[in-house]
């Protein structure tokens, strides 16, 4: 049987994190976990990348290498894009959709599927409790080239929004890296990090993207665990 690659391009709240930083996990360190057969998960993202900034250092280069006809190229950038820093920062409806192209350019070349996915969110409550969004324009901008190119879309800032205003402020952390001084050794000093999941975080948004896989009805539908 043939294996079914499954390529990922983003930054840190998808990569891989080894066990000095846990329970810190992206999305992609977990999606695997979810699915069966000859399926094999390629995550490329990189903690700090924006869409750009990722091209620059050559890191589409190196997907390119390998990624075949038949494969899936799942694409999520923004939260660095957004960031007043020449190397990384694009504008939502000019630059940011041009690099972005490129990837679904290079997706295309190689036969292989691109989808888009929107930044997830951050945990991001004003004292009323109201949920505030930190994103600008950047996911309407993702949601606009995956129309006019036909690339399917899971829009995982709304998603992920919905997820933590199910469990509302206090709850929500604890998808995320929230710890007292003592209370875990890789953080002696406590942790409050509202970008970056938890090892439960991250399961939560990769459950969130297999539901849309299913939603998309992907071909990759049919690996999924039941």
């Amino acid at each position: 049987m043939a294996v079914i690659n499954i390529f990922l391009a983003g930054d840190s709240t998808v990569c891989n994190y080894d066990s000095s930083v846990a329970p810190r996990m992206g999305w992609g360190q977990v999606l695997g976990d979810y699915m069966k057969g000859n399926i094999s998960i390629h995550n490329h993202a990189q903690s700090g990348r924006s869409s750009k900034s990722f091209i620059d250092e050559g890191r589409l280069d190196n997907i390119s290498k390998d990624i075949q006809k038949g494969d899936y190229f799942f694409i999520q950038f923004g939260h660095n894009d957004a960031k007043d820093d020449p190397e990384r920062h694009t504008n939502p409806f000019t630059s940011f959709k041009y690099y972005l192209t490129k990837y679904i350019e290079l997706a295309e070349k190689k036969e292989a599927y691109p989808v888009l996915i929107t930044p997830v969110q951050r945990r991001s409550f004003d004292e009323n409790k109201i949920f505030i969004e930190t994103h600008q324009e950047y996911p309407l901008a993702i949601k606009q080239l995956a129309q006019h190119r036909g690339i399917p879309l899971i829009d995982l800032t709304t998603h992920t929004r919905n997820l933590y205003e199910s469990l509302g402020p206090e709850k929500s952390k604890d998808l995320f890296l929230w710890f007292q001084p003592g209370e875990h050794k890789n953080y002696p000093d406590g942790c409050q990090d509202d970008s970056h999941f938890s090892e439960y975080g991250a399961n939560k948004v990769a459950q969130l993207v297999i539901k849309e896989i299913e939603n998309l009805k992907l071909p990759l539908t049919k690996y999924i665990k039941n």
